[in-house]
C-alpha cells in the first residue's frame, strides 16, 4: 500500500501542506461500469469540503 497519497484539492478537509492527503482510508469510484479506462473516468469518494 502507498505510504504517500499525494492530493491538489486544497479545498479539502483532509488536504495537508505538500499536497498530502491525511485521510485514514481513501475510496476511489467510477462513473460508470466497474472499470474505468483511465482517471478521467475515476472520483475520489474520500472528498469532504473544508468548513
Amino acid at each position: 500500500m502507498a505510504k504517500d497519497v499525494m492530493c491538489e484539492v486544497n479545498s479539502c478537509k483532509y488536504w495537508a501542506n505538500g499536497n498530502q492527503c491525511r485521510a485514514a482510508s481513501i475510496q476511489v469510484t467510477h462513473h460508470r461500469g466497474k472499470q474505468a479506462s483511465n482517471s478521467e473516468e475515476t472520483d475520489c469518494k474520500t472528498f469532504e469540503p473544508k468548513v
